[in-house]
């Protein structure tokens, strides 16, 4: 009897010796333990840096920071793109004949030269149309290169051509079929389909309004245009909320625009919140406090509020920020924190309810080992 109460001391001392040199090692679980000035992993620098890879200092998150913040958002929102090159092309656009183009001349005085447009055929059917090779052909002037002209060059070129056989020749060119340039409206619009350049401006705000608008998945921070082979990102919401003129980008032809869906544009919370999950953000906009609420607040049996984290992967400025929310005023910081898509919200266990885990988990292993060291082995002890 004694033995055996020897050997079970001497389990149960040699399992709390492992724990207390392992401390929360053992632990189960995620644990942000050691997480004080900077990152334990080392991460990639933003995508135009080419240093290697670092760790990451650590935020508090805490009035100066939010002062930062809010004038990083000040600042965009007072910057004046009124007088950008993009708004000047826009002022200045005129739209330019091209191929499969249907344009109808009128002669005043002689209608020999107009073919009637009436209510058996349209202007359409009584225009002229654009030749591949950019020619059309009219009697007297004959074959004429009209392609890459606007209306008012090819007005007067017909004028100066026919002026050798009409005198004071009066005429007018007008577009009847918009045929040459197009569009391509893709992801979350109402009507993603091709659409034709015409003599409107063709901004990127005219094609999604012809494309029947966004659909509620729509994120409107987040919408790429593709051209010549490169790809570049616009954001339409500054220019709704910020005035940002910048981004109504004036199309080309051959464009294709694509508006992204929102599954990208969430937020993660995890570790010791009621609800962990994940969460869409409304026009990219969701403070810290929000996200927390939305997961049903931070366990009051099993967090340590002090020990809120962020995590921020973004491949143009990674991050992780510490909050301090141990008491309830810290959530006014909270509330003024403004989250990024892919941000993860972790919320840490408290430190005696990490230690229950363990002596939990252990107290199993302790059983079983006391349970065989309480157990006859005939064979080992010599009996037939």
């Amino acid at each position: 009897m004694g033995a055996r109460y020897r050997n079970g001391a001497a389990v149960l001392v040699l399992l709390f010796f492992i724990i207390a040199n392992a401390g929360c090692s053992i632990a189960p679980g995620m644990q942000a333990f050691g997480l004080k000035q900077q990152s334990r992993v080392t991460v990639p620098a933003a995508s135009q840096d080419e240093s290697p890879p670092e760790h990451i200092k650590i935020k508090p998150i805490d009035a100066q920071l939010i002062i930062e913040l809010d004038k990083k958002q000040q600042l965009a929102r007072s910057r004046n793109q009124s007088a950008t090159q993009n708004q000047l092309l826009i002022d200045n656009y005129v739209y330019r004949l091209g191929p499969a183009d249907i344009i109808s001349i009128i002669v005043w005085d002689h209608p020999e030269l107009t073919i009637p447009a009436g209510a058996e055929r349209s202007a359409e059917q009584a225009g002229n149309m654009i030749a591949n090779d950019g020619t059309i052909f009219f009697p007297y002037a004959g074959v004429v290169k009209v392609a890459g002209k606007t209306l008012t060059e090819t007005r007067a070129l017909l004028t100066k051509k026919l002026s050798k056989y009409i005198e004071d020749v009066k005429l007018d060119v007008r577009v009847a079929a918009f045929n040459s340039q197009r569009v391509y409206m893709v992801g979350e619009v109402n009507e993603p389909s091709v659409k034709k350049i015409t003599d409107i401006p063709p901004t990127i705000i005219e094609m999604v309004n012809r494309a029947g608008g966004f659909t509620s998945e729509a994120d409107r921070r987040n919408i790429t245009l593709t051209r010549g082979g490169k790809t570049y990102r616009i954001d339409l919401l500054a220019l709704y909320e910020n005035g940002d003129s910048s981004q109504n980008i004036l199309l080309e032809p051959g464009d294709v625009v694509n508006v992204w869906d929102r599954d990208l544009n969430k937020v993660f919370v995890l570790g010791e919140v009621n609800g962990p999950g994940s969460f869409k953000m409304n026009k990219r906009r969701k403070s810290l406090a929000e996200a927390l609420a939305e997961a049903g607040g931070v366990n009051q049996n099993t967090s340590d509020p002090s020990q809120i984290f962020v995590v921020r992967g973004s491949a143009d400025q990674p991050g992780i920020f510490h909050l301090d929310a141990s008491t309830p005023d810290a959530l006014i910081l909270a509330d003024r924190f403004p989250l990024e898509p892919r941000d993860v919200i972790y919320v840490d266990t408290a430190q005696v309810v990490r230690w229950n885990r363990v002596i939990e988990n252990v107290s199993g292993t302790v059983e079983t080992l006391n349970s065989a060291s309480n157990t006859n082995f005939p064979l080992f002890n010599g009996s037939n």
